[in-house]
């Protein structure tokens, strides 16, 4: 990620290719839906008064983060508001375009967003928590079954394909994750995909993160990345608040709270999940919600407060 960012800024013309991005995708939600065992889900009622806190996380985020990125640092109001928005960044950028936002500029702030908490939170985990992020995500190669392989490959496959045949929001992911899932739930599979795949789809995921700056100008470095920062610091401010606060109350472990509330991507915090051994579950169904909630209404909020 880091050094994909430093050839984007040094003028470097680099791109990512949205196949090999997806079957990345596709690998860890297949991980993440093979953690739904049957003792997780017999916990998952624990879990709606953290849930509960979401939709709040959120309000408070856009009431602070709004106001800065419109006031401080002046974009309009479309940019301003979408870029406030900790949601999927492809969602946020059609959503604010189509309202007249600036698309460069919104694609800027979430992943600045994004590259800041993918990069400082592993650091934090490991100095103040103590983590090791060193461990295997998982059993190697040789150690999975070749059935039990064959069924994460059809979930993957399957379930990706399924659900961006329905319209399902992220469905690369989202698709495999309920399948593997169904088949964690029903004894087909009893572990997560090889390590190797698992590292895999981080090395990848890493790479577009930092392919993002791409074309990048001094101009834009001065006003939108110090925004981005700026935007970075408040967004991480309320998460620890409301990581906090669910700790304080007992309804998760500090490392699950943390990464649940952290305002990542998605797919980022799936893999901090599965590599610092948080509850996979808990961590996703949080980030999960966030996306849904942010993308059904968010373009409503707009309309209302325009």
């Amino acid at each position: 990620m880091l050094a994909c960012l430093i050839a984007a800024l040094c003028g470097v013309r680099l791109d990512s290719w949205p196949p090999l991005t997806n079957t990345m995708r596709t690998i860890l939600g297949v991980a993440v839906g093979a953690s739904f065992t049957p003792a997780i889900v017999g916990q998952m009622g624990g879990m709606i008064a953290s849930l509960a806190m979401v939709p709040v996380f959120l309000l408070v985020c856009g009431a602070l983060g709004y106001p800065f990125l419109r006031r401080v640092a002046g974009f309009d109001k479309a940019t301003a508001f979408y870029a406030a928005m900790p949601g999927g960044l492809q969602d946020m950028l059609l959503f604010g375009e189509d309202s007249g936002g600036d698309p460069r500029a919104l694609s800027l702030l979430h992943a600045t967003r994004i590259l800041l908490i993918v990069t400082i939170l592993p650091v934090l985990l490991w100095t103040v928590w103590g983590i090791d992020l060193t461990l295997p995500p998982g059993a190697p190669l040789r150690g999975v079954p070749w059935w039990e392989l064959a069924a994460m490959v059809a979930a993957a496959i399957g379930g990706w394909q399924l659900a961006k045949r329905v319209g399902l929001i992220g469905a690369s992911l989202l698709g495999p994750l309920i399948a593997a899932a169904v088949l964690a739930l029903s004894g087909v599979i009893t572990q997560r995909p090889p390590a190797e795949a698992i590292q895999a789809a981080q090395f990848f995921i890493g790479i577009v993160v930092g392919v993002k700056y791409t074309g990048i100008s001094l101009a834009e470095i001065r006003r939108v990345l110090t925004a981005g920062l700026g935007h970075a610091a408040i967004l991480g401010g309320v998460a620890f608040v409301f990581a906090e606060i669910a700790i304080t109350m007992g309804l998760a472990r500090p490392i699950d709270a943390i990464l649940a509330f952290a305002p990542g991507g998605q797919a980022e915090m799936a893999v901090l999940a599965i590599v610092a051994g948080a509850d996979v579950a808990y961590v996703v169904a949080h980030h999960v919600l966030r996306i849904v909630f942010v993308i059904t209404c968010a373009p409503v909020v707009f309309r209302v407060l325009r």
